[in-house]
């Protein structure tokens, strides 16, 4: 066994241990804040200090920690992911480019390589947005976007973003003061799973990430008028789950018709006061969009708003569209996608290049530093899912290419 084979063996030890720890027996979920999240945090964290590291936990609850360059005034570099989980998750989004990051500083002191840049490794609190509703929670914060009027969203349980901030031990008073100045970033990268099928199809471990799409969430309201199920006449009914069912089915239409550019799911139906025996006045549902174009994502927007507000009058309903969440694509950074692909190339794998469908930290971190990413060969290029899988051998062959990545980025 070579050295990347032990050390993929040690990291996948890591990922098995942390999937252990999750909000409730039947799944892995650990969203922000919670109990789960926390005890997760305090095992990454703990395997931080382990290896010499000085760990620090961030105002919104990101992990942190530092090599830092004997060239003070030298800029910053960045690895990082998340150890957040949406519900009932897979082991390895987020968890992998956090513990292979680990690995990778790790390395680093080990061999006492003298750094020309300041290395720091962050393992963000929230990136997947399931509690709040909003992503990149932690990734804001850093890049000092995050937006204060967030503090007072609330949750299910009626708990606000502040208050669960502040549970955590954690200082909405400080948030700004966590983020690195614009001018310090030197660049970032992420090595995430896939997410989807190619790399699996092609039996390649790694591919190069060339660009992120946009997304646009938002939450959809059909308010209607609740009635006896026996009493009320079929043509006289304000059925909301009805104009909701037709609101769904209208979204993958036009999803289908659009799949070269697009991709429109609706992931979540809310009935209000749901029984059998009675029609369903109040409907609420998500939508999420996303594209690599911004104008086609934005005619989409457009146009699903248009059929939704057709929907509702055919069926004298009242319509409540609320955007929640609007990020722009992104195109990583040239230069550094140029470094990752040689690196693919020296440690003898084909270079793939690839656009994410699925959102990263490195958006909104593309807005003030260079970003770019790294896929890993997931099972099926199934994720935020129990099957969710990453084969040792990939892991091994990953490290490689990240090593001879970091090389090239120290030496030039």
């Amino acid at each position: 066994m070579n050295t990347h084979e032990t050390r993929a063996a040690h990291i996948m030890r890591r990922i098995q241990e942390l999937a252990t720890i999750s909000e409730d027996t039947q799944g892995i979920t650990r969203t922000f804040g919670t109990p789960a999240f926390v005890a997760g945090r305090d095992l990454v964290q703990s395997w931080m200090q382990a290896a010499g590291l000085a760990v620090r936990v961030d105002s919104i609850g990101n992990l942190r920690v530092r090599l830092t360059s004997k060239n003070l005034t030298a800029k910053t570099f960045v690895l990082a992911s998340h150890i957040d989980t949406v519900v009932n998750a897979g082991k390895f989004d987020g968890p992998l480019g956090v513990l292979l990051g680990l690995d990778m500083l790790e390395q680093l002191m080990q061999q006492q390589v003298q750094l020309p840049f300041h290395l720091e490794l962050i393992a963000f609190s929230d990136e997947e947005g399931v509690r709040y509703h909003t992503t990149y929670l932690g990734s804001k914060v850093v890049t000092g976007a995050f937006d204060q009027s967030l503090l007072q969203r609330r949750d299910a349980k009626g708990i606000t973003l502040a208050e669960a901030i502040t549970t955590m031990g954690g200082n909405v008073e400080q948030l700004a003061s966590d983020a690195i100045p614009a001018a310090d970033w030197l660049g970032y990268f992420e090595v995430h799973i896939e997410q989807g099928p190619v790399l699996w199809e092609r039996d390649i471990p790694v591919a190069v990430v060339t660009a992120i799409a946009g997304q646009q969430r938002v939450e959809v309201t059909f308010q209607g008028m609740a009635g006896h199920a026996g009493t009320v006449p079929m043509d006289m009914r304000q059925d909301a789950l009805a104009g909701a069912a037709e609101f769904v089915l209208a979204v993958e239409q036009f999803g289908l018709a659009h799949k070269e550019n697009i991709v429109a799911t609706v992931g979540k139906l809310d009935v209000r006061n749901a029984a059998s025996n009675v029609i369903p006045g109040e409907v609420t549902c998500s939508l999420d969009l996303r594209s690599a174009d911004a104008t086609r994502l934005a005619s989409a927007y457009d146009a699903l708003y248009a059929t939704t507000e057709g929907i509702v009058r055919s069926r004298n309903l009242v319509l409540r569209w609320e955007l929640i969440q609007y990020t722009a694509p992104i195109t990583c950074d040239t230069a550094l996608n140029k470094k990752l692909a040689q690196a693919i190339t020296e440690s003898g794998h084909e270079v793939v290049s690839l656009v994410s469908g699925a959102g990263h930290d490195a958006v909104p971190i593309s807005v003030v530093s260079p970003a770019t990413m790294m896929f890993v060969r997931c099972f099926k290029g199934i994720s935020h899912n129990p099957l969710e899988n990453v084969e040792e051998r990939d892991l091994a062959a990953t490290l490689q290419v990240v090593d001879r990545f970091l090389s090239s980025l120290i030496s030039s």
